[in-house]
């Protein structure tokens, strides 16, 4: 037999064995599946009235103003209307005076309402204050130019004729007194709140909360002299006074006006 047979058979042997090898090996264990993991628990939920759209101050509530939306179980705060404690609580609440605005989506809570049938200003009247209106001009001459607004706070000025100093001097004499300070303004002619990005507003009367010895004050105030209001700032507004701010007393002084020019004098 010639060489080259010899190798070519040589290979062919080699090759089989290699093959038979391979064919008498186990195969190889399947990839690892991974284990679906369980889906979470359903959030509990439940039904909770909620606002349909924007719900401004002094509104009655109609029943398309409000609907129920689901809400969290354990979001669901103190004082939230449900479905499963108020199954009629559309119908129970329909008719109701907003005292504070809502926010659409926003839940409905009797702290904010007040009982169907009663007035939009006593509903929105802080307890223990009385409202009182105070005439106004209505082209803003005594009213910071007629910015100013419901639920701004403000100084409430006096100004009349001085009577004793005018017959002295034979002058008339003019006298301006802030009687009140930090006063809140519920209303300004029929408007008690800022609507559609209103930004001046005009009216005949303003109307503000008082106490009730306030609102003695400013009843005589009325009487004997015309009334203007000064519009505070809005970082300024129920600011309580710094440990090293000495606050002005009320009555601390008189600004008098003779021959046009304006004096502050003390009382």
């Amino acid at each position: 037999m010639k060489p080259a047979r010899l190798a070519v058979l040589a290979i062919a042997l080699v090759a089989g064995g290699g093959a038979a090898f391979l064919m008498s090996g186990e195969a190889p264990p399947p990839a690892p599946v991974a284990k679906a993991e369980p889906p979470p628990p359903p959030v509990p939920v439940a039904e909770v009235l909620v606002a349909a759209a924007e719900l401004p101050m002094g509104q009655t509530l109609q029943a398309a103003d409000l609907r129920w939306q689901k809400w969290p179980v354990d979001a669901v705060a103190a004082g939230y209307i449900t479905r499963s404690t108020a199954p009629k609580g559309v119908e129970e609440t329909a008719g109701s005076v907003i005292r504070a605005s809502f926010l659409p989506g926003e839940p409905i809570r009797a702290q904010k309402l007040a009982r169907p049938g009663a007035g939009f200003m006593s509903a929105i009247l802080p307890s223990g204050q009385r409202a009182v209106a105070i005439v106004t001009d209505s082209r803003g001459t005594n009213s910071a130019g007629g910015f100013i607004l419901p639920n701004d706070h403000v100084d409430v000025i006096r100004t009349y004729r001085d009577e004793e100093n005018s017959r002295a001097s034979g002058t008339d004499v003019q006298v301006s007194q802030t009687i009140l300070r930090d006063v809140r303004v519920l209303a300004v002619g029929q408007l008690i709140q800022e609507k559609n990005g209103t930004n001046v507003v005009t009216g005949e009367t303003a109307t503000l909360a008082l106490s009730p010895s306030q609102a003695e004050t400013i009843t005589l105030a009325q009487k004997v002299g015309a009334l203007s209001l000064a519009l505070r700032s809005l970082a300024d507004s129920g600011r309580e006074p710094k440990p090293d701010e000495t606050p002005q007393p009320v009555e601390a002084g008189l600004t008098v006006v003779r021959f046009g020019v304006s004096k502050q004098q003390t009382r």
